[in-house]
């Protein structure tokens, strides 16, 4: 007779960690090697660790809440999207404690069961190889697919996850769907790994612009990766902000303030294009211009120069009759 399913997961578990070059060549295995060596956890343990109090989550909730304000629409959209498959939204702090959900009232009993709910932690040291928690240890978007998650206790379910950075380019948080349903294949969590990473981005990008309010902001490139890239520029066109994806395009600190610098010296200038005094005198120009109607005495008048001087001007700027 073949060894419960339970007891067959233990023993490919700790095969699977004792073996550092199974380490080196799966991040699974490393993960389960971490919650073994790093965190001291056993995959056959049963016992979950206790939810936090309804005081101590409020005081938690609140030390997020401009976080959870922004993520709020974002987390309804997506669990819109995912809700009738089965599938929970779970969005949880840095530490990896759950923050809020969307959960459907036919999966509540499963999800409090595995003790994925509000106040539960989550992290890698409290519950091994999860969605949650390896996503906040590697700070990288994953999958952690049924028995690949450390405890035989969470091996029925599957987990979608995404970090989502701040400001200053440190984690704030995780993006997480999980899905109770014995059927879940791994392709239709590759599926649903799209729309938590894009949603995980839009979250991030709502911070960004927030912590920034009277800034302009710049798409630095494509979001063609896991990253948003987007810099926060002052009236003086001075970066002040930089996303973590706009932070390692450009080598910046990876976290904290950065060094305030022009825009320009960051994105790149064609030696032949104007500088930012001339692009400044030409739109004066072209304003003055406008506002007389074109006339170009009375635009050099506005300006306080002579009709010479705003020719000279105009020829130098490239600025012709069409833009008068």
């Amino acid at each position: 007779m073949g060894l419960p399913p339970q007891v067959g997961h233990v023993e490919r578990v700790l095969e699977a960690a004792e073996s550092p070059v199974g380490a080196a060549k799966s991040r699974v295995v490393a993960s389960w090697r971490r919650s073994i060596v790093k965190h001291g956890l056993d995959p056959a343990q049963l016992t979950r660790g206790e939810r936090m109090d309804t005081s101590a989550l409020r005081e938690r909730r609140e030390a997020s809440d401009r976080f959870l304000d922004i993520a709020t629409p974002q987390l309804d959209q997506l669990f819109r999207l995912v809700g009738l498959s089965g599938c929970s939204v779970f969005l949880t702090d840095a530490k990896g404690l759950v923050l809020d959900q969307r959960c459907g009232d036919g999966d509540e009993s499963a999800f409090r069961e595995w003790g994925l709910w509000e106040g539960a932690d989550w992290s890698e040291g409290a519950e091994g190889t999860n969605g949650i928690g390896t996503c906040l240890a590697e700070e990288r978007h994953l999958i952690i697919h049924r028995d690949e998650h450390f405890f035989a206790r969470n091996a029925g379910m599957s987990c979608i996850d995404a970090p989502i950075f701040g400001a200053d380019g440190q984690v704030i948080g995780a993006l997480d769907v999980s899905s109770a349903r014995a059927d879940q294949t791994e392709g239709f969590n590759k599926l649903i790994a799209a729309s938590v990473l894009q949603t995980a981005r839009q979250i991030e990008a709502d911070a960004f612009r927030a912590a920034f309010p009277r800034a302009r902001f710049i798409l630095a490139d494509a979001e063609d990766g896991p990253l948003v890239k987007l810099l926060a520029v002052d009236s003086d066109d001075i970066v002040v902000g930089a996303t973590r994806g706009a932070r390692r395009a450009f080598g910046l600190a990876p976290s904290g303030p950065i060094e305030r610098r022009p825009a320009t010296d960051l994105l790149g200038r064609d030696e032949s294009e104007p500088t930012g005094f001339e692009r400044g005198e030409r739109a004066a120009v072209i304003r003055a211009l406008s506002r007389a109607d074109g006339n170009v005495s009375r635009a050099a008048q506005a300006l306080g120069i002579g009709r010479a001087t705003i020719y000279r001007r105009m020829k130098r700027l490239g600025i012709g009759e069409r833009d008068a």
